[in-house]
């Protein structure tokens, strides 16, 4: 499995994490500092074309950070499904860059650099600090106005490859080239505009320009490892918890996390939707195997206190779904053992068992509901949201443990 991105408040408890954060938030603004970026005047002047510092640290630290963590998930040292994407809202986006932009051109600061300047004493970074904290009670005392428009247009965890659906490879290549690009234009435009000598410049840029595309080369080599290839790497460990039983969990088990307040629970149902639509649990959501992919990046946004069930009629469908999930680095994902029929043996009034239930001696296929329904109500049958006052005593082996997610929960603007 990989190592990273690493479980930092395991590892060195609420305190250890908070001075690791602390670390690597002066380290960045020291590296801030050092470019120059407490200085206004040299931040304007990138909208001036004078001084593009800006756009070439900037898409320097991007192209650096994206070849980083590709190159380490290529090579399975990194786990790309923990790391965080903040979500897409294309249209608040848009509006929100715009205003931002606008800022930056009259304040000459961004809200990252504006902090590096309060904290070197510049009084233009302190006022603009002031700016930021009023814009931001502002904001959240309007918000709710104008809530639909902030809310919509959501693509979730949307990137470039998934807009042009090829290789991470590929679009880090083509980001590669296009920042070399963009890294010689902002010199040219600085000769003109500012009269900047380019003689002066260190030579190693070359180097190193090179260095980037060897590596976006090589990205395009390696690719990136599928679910297949994750699977494949925790296969055995995964396969032992299946045959021990460890992650198929009983009826009645669930039965107590729908009614716990303290779990959110996402029940998968992954039959056909005839059977679906015969029975199924209140509030399971629908899902086909063939849609579980498709899925995966708004179940890594779920809250950390949530636990998949993925369901089936016995166990065989789910199964398979379960591994899916679990190489795609979901956590808490369980299988409901026995899947719909036995919830429905164990739920079911003996009326309705004797009513419904398939006769012993009739052959049912595997993963086949051993209920006959002759109408398809769903969830209006009693069994689908059972009474809790008559099953608050079931004996079951209790399984599920609550995995804490990895991984950072937010982003940020240097």
């Amino acid at each position: 499995m990989p190592t990273f991105p690493l479980p930092i408040v395991q590892l060195f408890g609420q305190g250890g994490a908070y001075l690791i954060y602390l670390a690597i938030g002066i380290a960045f603004g020291m590296v801030l500092e050092v470019s120059g970026f407490a200085n206004s005047p040299k931040l304007a002047a990138q909208f001036y074309f004078k001084d593009m510092t800006v756009i070439k640290v900037m898409f320097g630290a991007i192209i650096v950070a994206m070849l980083l963590i590709l190159l380490a998930s290529g090579i399975g040292l990194l786990d790309y499904n923990l790391v965080w994407v903040n979500p897409t809202y294309m249209w608040p986006g848009i509006v929100g860059g715009l205003i931002m932009g606008v800022g930056f051109i009259l304040g000459g600061f961004c809200p990252g650099t504006s902090l590096v300047a309060a904290a070197t004493l510049k009084i233009d970074g302190m006022f603009f600090v002031l700016g930021a904290f009023f814009g931001i009670f502002m904001f959240g005392e309007t918000v709710s106005s104008f809530d639909s428009f902030w809310h919509s247009s959501y693509l979730g965890r949307f990137t470039l490859q998934d807009l042009f659906n090829v290789d991470a490879g590929v679009i880090a290549l083509v980001v590669v080239l296009m920042g070399l690009f963009v890294f010689w234009g902002s010199e040219q435009l600085e000769r003109i505009f500012g009269k900047k000598d380019l003689k002066a410049e260190p030579r190693w840029r070359y180097g190193a320009a090179a260095a980037t595309v060897v590596a976006g080369i090589a990205l395009v080599i390696i690719g990136q490892p599928t679910a297949a290839d994750r699977w494949s790497q925790m296969q055995v460990e995964r396969e032992t918890q299946l045959a021990d039983r460890a992650v198929q969990i009983d009826p009645g088990e669930l039965f107590d996390l729908i009614h716990n307040d303290r779990v959110i629970v996402k029940m998968l149902d992954v039959r056909n939707e005839s059977d679906f639509n015969k029975f199924h649990i209140l509030d399971a959501i629908h899902i086909p195997p063939e849609d579980i992919s498709a899925a995966i990046t708004d179940f890594h946004m779920e809250q950390e206190n949530t636990v998949f069930v993925v369901m089936s009629n016995d166990e065989t469908i789910a199964t398979e779904v379960w591994k899916t999930l679990v190489s795609e680095s979901i956590p808490n994902a369980y299988i409901l053992g026995g899947g719909v029929n036995a919830w429905l043996d164990t739920f079911s009034s003996e009326t309705f068992k004797a009513e419904y239930a398939v006769a012993a001696n009739t052959t049912v296929g595997d993963d086949q509901l051993r209920y006959s329904f002759p109408e398809s109500l769903g969830s209006r049958y009693p069994a689908a949201s059972p009474d809790p006052g008559h099953f608050h005593e079931l004996e079951y082996e209790s399984k599920v443990v609550l995995e804490t997610k990895r991984g950072p929960t937010g982003g940020g603007c240097g």
